[in-house]
């Protein structure tokens, strides 16, 4: 790889960057934990709030953190307008947008604040890696979590028929999910591809599975008997059934749904394929599935935790690896691991 790549990990509440020169060990290469572009963008809006001010957003579909300060806006009385692409941050059904009082129009309104939605902010960067006398990258790679597009349905059920795709179709292969083109249903990766300049993106949820592999002996370890990586984010949880390079099962959480002794129980029936898409469905989650289980993979009982939410099964049998030295920017290197692999 012989490109310098800025690759951010855009949560719910802090982005996680790397930037990589090729030429430069790894642990010298600058990283930066920053505030998610949702908290940033919430906090403009939060001081207009303060200001009594109206607003107009516009820019585009964005991760929906920043939906709270826009209520927050409403709820203080005052008036908040949106472009179309904008809105879609709020939902997808757009009828709900306006149910709530949001006017949509492409222009700001006279007497409004413009307020620009978006995951990856150019000029901002510029700035910052001028400050930092940091050259501008090569390419920008990105990962994000994106619930999709799917008017009509329920997110979380629709959502997984991107594992399903991956499991089935795309033959379990965790850098499938590494993107030069998102599927059309993923909006918000569409998005931050177009605002990156047209560069790989990714779900955070491949991009951490990867990033686990980043490690050389997780990735033997993997391809010599089944493992378990779970990456519990502060918002969601994923773990993934690896043997061989593949991946044979997909779980998925609301972090805030389970605690440690629960999350343990399900991850238990989830390694033999015990685990139905339903009881998880119904407990507030996206779902489980699992293929025919080789039995080379012994179980899948070596378990490797990641995320910044990974204390919750601190006392199980577990692993906490850090990717790269540094566990925060797991997805980081998942990216750089996924174009790895996919150049052979």
């Amino acid at each position: 790889m012989d490109h310098t790549t800025l690759c951010l990990d855009i949560g719910s509440g802090t982005q996680d960057v790397l930037l990589h020169s090729p030429d430069r060990e790894i642990e010298n290469c600058p990283k930066f934990v920053l505030p998610s572009p949702a908290i940033q963008i919430g906090r403009r809006i939060e001081a207009l709030r303060m200001q009594q001010k109206d607003i107009w957003l516009h820019g585009c579909n964005m991760g929906g953190g920043v939906t709270r300060f826009v209520r927050a806006h409403q709820k203080a009385g005052l008036t908040v307008a949106s472009s179309e692409s904008a809105a879609y941050t709020m939902a997808d059904d757009l009828t709900r947008v306006t149910g709530s009082g949001i006017e949509i129009v492409e222009q700001c309104p006279d007497g409004f604040t413009p307020v620009r939605l978006t995951d990856f902010d150019e000029a901002w960067w510029r700035r910052f890696l001028e400050v930092a006398e940091l050259d501008w990258p090569d390419r920008i790679a990105a990962c994000a979590q994106d619930h999709g597009f799917h008017p009509g349905q329920s997110n979380r059920m629709a959502r997984f028929k991107l594992w399903r795709s991956l499991l089935r179709e795309g033959g379990g292969r965790p850098e499938a999910l590494v993107y030069d083109e998102p599927p059309a249903m993923l909006t918000r990766l569409a998005d931050l591809r177009t605002e990156i300049g047209g560069g790989p993106v990714a779900d955070t949820g491949a991009a951490a599975v990867l990033g686990a592999l980043y490690v050389d002996e997780i990735e033997q370890h993997g391809r010599e008997t089944g493992i378990t990586l779970v990456n519990i984010g502060n918002s969601h949880l994923i773990a993934f059934l690896l043997f061989g390079g593949t991946i044979h099962g997909v779980y998925e959480q609301h972090t805030g749904c389970v605690d440690g002794a629960k999350l343990w129980e399900d991850l238990d029936k989830f390694r033999c394929g015990c685990l139905p898409f339903d009881q998880v469905f119904e407990e507030n989650g996206h779902g489980c599935l699992t293929l025919d289980l080789p039995d080379g993979a012994d179980g899948f009982r070596p378990t490797y935790v990641i995320g910044p939410r990974r204390a919750m099964l601190e006392g199980y049998d577990v692993s906490f690896p850090a990717p790269g030295g540094d566990m925060m920017l797991a997805g980081c290197f998942g990216l750089l691991k996924g174009l790895a692999l996919r150049q052979g």
